[in-house]
């Protein structure tokens, strides 16, 4: 038998108005309240008669996303959280890949009528889609946005805070010759993570071994890693801008018997799959993508539903995990 909004009702203990609330996003419902309806529409698998809200409210019930690549597991945690709560609401997701750099190619998403509103994932020339969203009256939510002009809709996290909280652990286990492997400088969170780690750094009077910029990528790690190598000079700990440059500086030191971390401590971030798996075990910054998810849905859902009036930006801690790649020294 299919589930209605009164079973959920029944299930949660609360009033079918306050469970309709939920679904339409208002803001007046009281977070407690709001959490037991949301599980109780998981208990029971409801799944609210899409088609039918359409045509009730004259929306398509379909929600855009344009990100730049899902061959990233932190975006694929994000886009998974989006469905999943975006789901609970009876909208569909509709998934644009994109180079983020061309607008022309997503215009099709963007048109009017196709979409009830559009999120777009670490944007790039956010400004033309921005522009074009206002025009047509379409509400959106930036998660990672790179222009901190743009964030008046936005979820962003505290790359600064990140990069602090890394460059502090490095010195608390007593290291004082530590490089800092960053992104592309286009990148906000690129400035951001290295600025803290440069605050923490100053703070005890020191600078950093090396500032090395260039592609979040395994090949980045790798290349700089045999540089040093072939230098003869390594730090004793590394500030890795993301998982995938620690992983290819993991590489190349233990190719040369380097050990990891009694000759050289490295953290990384962003916590990817693969940051629990590889050996050592990678100490890292995890970035929250089921609180990212919820709270751009949320946004999102407020807006569509005239419940938000004016801007805000959520910014969102990350968090330190301590694993193998570290060691007190």
């Amino acid at each position: 038998m299919k589930v209605s909004i009164f079973d959920v009702a029944k299930k949660s203990g609360l009033s079918v108005v306050t469970v309709s609330r939920v679904l339409n996003g208002a803001g007046t419902v009281r977070e407690n309240n709001r959490q037991k309806v949301l599980d109780a529409i998981k208990e029971l698998d409801y799944r609210p008669n899409a088609a039918a809200r359409s045509l009730a409210s004259g929306k398509t019930g379909i929600i855009g996303l344009i990100v730049t690549t899902l061959q990233d597991s932190f975006f694929d945690a994000v886009v998974k959280e989006l469905n999943d709560v975006l789901a609970l609401h009876g909208y569909y997701l509709a998934i644009s890949i994109s180079t983020g750099i061309d607008f022309n190619e997503n215009h099709y998403l963007i048109q009017e009528d196709r979409v009830d509103g559009l999120i777009l994932l670490s944007p790039m020339e956010e400004d033309n889609y921005i522009v074009e969203l206002k025009r047509r009256g379409i509400p959106y939510v930036l998660i990672d946005n790179q222009q901190e002009g743009n964030d008046a809709y936005s979820i962003t996290i505290d790359n600064f805070k990140g990069g602090y909280a890394a460059g502090s652990h490095l010195l608390g286990l007593g290291h004082t010759s530590i490089a800092h492997l960053c992104g592309h400088e286009m990148f906000r969170s690129t400035r951001e993570r290295r600025g803290g780690f440069l605050q923490a750094l100053q703070e005890k009077g020191l600078e950093p071994f090396e500032i090395v910029h260039g592609d979040f990528d395994i090949g980045m790690g790798y290349d700089t890693g045999k540089r040093w190598l072939q230098a003869g000079k390594l730090p004793t700990a590394v500030f890795a801008g993301d998982d995938n440059i620690a992983l290819g500086l993991i590489n190349a030191l233990m190719e040369a018997g380097i050990s990891v971390p009694e000759e050289v401590a490295i953290v990384g971030y962003d916590d990817h799959y693969i940051a629990s798996q590889l050996r050592p075990h990678l100490t890292t910054l995890r970035q929250p993508a089921d609180k990212i998810g919820l709270a751009a849905a949320d946004m999102l859902l407020r807006r569509i539903n005239g419940n938000m009036k004016r801007g805000a930006n959520i910014r969102i801690d990350p968090e330190l995990i301590v694993r193998d790649s570290t060691t007190s020294r």
